[in-house]
C-alpha cells in the first residue's frame, strides 16, 4: 500500500517569503466542439478555454494547470443503456451509453486544439487519462480494477499522443472521476510522475488537520500537499469549486495552506450539469475571488501549478535525505 500523505513538510513546502498558495486546474479538457455531444476546449477562445485566456489576462499573477484526456471517448457521464443497466452480471461488463470511435478525438488529430493550448500563457498541461470512459454504472472513473502493468500501459500511450501531437507537458496527474487505485499510483511512481491529484473534498470545514473525505483518495490531508508511494510522489489535494464561499478561501489562506481551485471544462455533457464547469457565472466568480486574495493577501500568496509544488517538495526531500545521509556517514 501507498503511504498516507504526511503534512509535517507543510512549512517547508512554501517558498521563502509566501504562506500560503494557490492553485487553478481544469478538468477534461479535449479537442470536442459545440459541433460534437459538447464544447471541451475544440472551439478554443470562441469557447470554455476563453474563460480561462480572460482569467489570465486579468490576473498576471494566476497560473492555470489543464489537465487534458488524450484520446477522449466518454460521451455521457451516466448511463442511457438503461436495459442493459438492469441486468446485474452484465451491466459491469459492458459500456452503457454510447462512445466516441476510437481516435476521433486524438489530440494529434487536433492540431489547432494543440496549439491553442500549448500557447496558453502560465499554463501547465497534464494527464487526464487516456479515454476518460470505463465499462459498467461509473462510467467516467477510467481507473477501476486494472492491473499496475495496465495502468502503466495506459498512461505510457497517453504519454505517446501527447508527444506525437507536440503539446508541451508536464507527468503530473489527476484521474477522472478522482480515483487513484494503488495499482495506477504504482504505475505513475514506475514512470517518474511528479504528482497525482487525486482527493477532492468542498464540503469538511476547514481545519489545520482536516482530511478530505469525499472523492478520490479519503485521509489526505485537505489543506495541504503530501507524499504518497515512500515518498517519490506528491499528492495534491482539491478543497474550492464553484459552489464554496469567499470565506473557505480566506480561510486555507489564513492556516497557510494550499487553495487548491477546480473548474470542469464542460459544463452540460447531454443533460449531466456540472457545478462546477466553466461558464460565464463561474469565471466571474473567479474573477471576483481571485481579486480579494490579491487585495487581502498580496505578495504572500504564491500563485503555482501543482508540477511546481511537486517538484519543490521533491527538491527538499532529496536535501533533507542528503544532510541525513552525510550526518550518518560522519557519525560512522
Amino acid at each position: 500500500m501507498s503511504d498516507a500523505p504526511t503534512t509535517d513538510a507543510a512549512p517547508a513546502w512554501l517558498p521563502e517569503g509566501k504562506t500560503a498558495a494557490i492553485l487553478f486546474t481544469v478538468d477534461d479538457v479535449h479537442p470536442g466542439r459545440s459541433t460534437d455531444a459538447y464544447e471541451a476546449g475544440g472551439d478554443l477562445s470562441a469557447g470554455a478555454l476563453g474563460h480561462v485566456e480572460r482569467l489570465l489576462s486579468r490576473h498576471p499573477d494566476l497560473k492555470a494547470t489543464l489537465f487534458v484526456t488524450a484520446d477522449w471517448r466518454e460521451m455521457s457521464p451516466v448511463p442511457t443503456r438503461r436495459v442493459l443497466e438492469a441486468i446485474p452480471f452484465l451491466r459491469d461488463r459492458v459500456y452503457l451509453a454510447p462512445r466516441y470511435p476510437r481516435g476521433r478525438m486524438r489530440l494529434d488529430r487536433h492540431p489547432e486544439f494543440a496549439r491553442y493550448i500549448s500557447s496558453l500563457p502560465r499554463t501547465e498541461i497534464a494527464l487526464h487519462g487516456l479515454h476518460h470512459v470505463h465499462r459498467g454504472r461509473r462510467i467516467p472513473m477510467e481507473f477501476q480494477n486494472q492491473s499496475r502493468a495496465e495502468c502503466r500501459t495506459m498512461l505510457e500511450d497517453a504519454i505517446s499522443i501527447f508527444a506525437a501531437a507536440n503539446i508541451p507537458f508536464v507527468k503530473g496527474l489527476t484521474p477522472p472521476a478522482f480515483n487513484a487505485p494503488e495499482a495506477l499510483i504504482e504505475a505513475a511512481t514506475d514512470l517518474g510522475f511528479s504528482y497525482i491529484a487525486s482527493s477532492r473534498d468542498i464540503r469538511t470545514p476547514i481545519a489545520r488537520d482536516a482530511l478530505s473525505r469525499m472523492t478520490g483518495l479519503r485521509g489526505t490531508s485537505l489543506i495541504f500537499p503530501g507524499w504518497l508511494a515512500a515518498k517519490r510522489l506528491v499528492h495534491v489535494p482539491t478543497n474550492f469549486q464553484a459552489t464554496s464561499s469567499f470565506e473557505r478561501a480566506r480561510a486555507i489562506v489564513e492556516l497557510g495552506g494550499l487553495l487548491s481551485i477546480k473548474a470542469h471544462i464542460i459544463k452540460d455533457a447531454m443533460g449531466h450539469i456540472a457545478l462546477d464547469g466553466l461558464d460565464d457565472t463561474y469565471a466571474g466568480y473567479l474573477d471576483s475571488l481571485f481579486s480579494d486574495l490579491r487585495n487581502r493577501f498580496g505578495d504572500a500568496l504564491w500563485w503555482a501549478t501543482p508540477d511546481e509544488i511537486a517538484q519543490r517538495m521533491m527538491a527538499l526531500e532529496r536535501g533533507s535525505s542528503g544532510a541525513r545521509a552525510a550526518a550518518t556517514e560522519s557519525v560512522s
